[in-house]
């Protein structure tokens, strides 16, 4: 994946169809999103432009129509921009906040079982304590 790529929330919805469809072409697109937010056909192909200009969708022209196919991979992406999220949180709330990540997400018995083994091997390292990594916080401490 490009680095450091900004994809906004409408920019998500077209990309989630990318990754299910695998490739679609601008009207069809149009057709599924117009029917969830009623978007026009302009504001798609604005929003396919912008993503191409990201690297994040590729084109090709097919006649007349435009077909679009994602140009990174779903859960690298997903990925990338979950823990940019977490990123942004101080490390001593980050605990907390994936514990109500996981009540509130569905989750099948596989991924359940997968988070306890990850979070079984992650304990045999981890401190008892974080500290605050905030940059207020440490001028505090200074």
């Amino acid at each position: 994946m490009p680095a450091k790529v900004e994809i906004s929330n409408a920019e998500w919805e077209i990309m989630r169809l990318l990754w299910t469809l695998k490739s679609a072409t601008s009207r069809q697109l149009t057709e599924l999103l117009s029917a969830k937010f009623q978007w026009k056909p302009a504001t798609v192909k604005t929003l396919l432009r912008r993503l191409a200009d990201k690297k994040i969708v590729r084109i090709e022209k097919n006649g007349r129509a435009f077909t679009y196919y994602p140009n990174v991979p779903e859960q690298e992406t997903i990925e990338h921009q979950l823990m940019d999220s977490v990123g942004k949180i101080c490390q001593m709330h980050v605990g907390r906040t994936l514990d109500e990540v996981i009540k509130e997400v569905p989750l099948t018995q596989d991924d359940i079982l997968r988070l306890q083994e990850t979070l079984r091997m992650k304990l045999r390292n981890a401190p008892t304590k974080l500290e605050c990594n905030c940059l207020s916080c440490s001028q505090w401490k200074e």
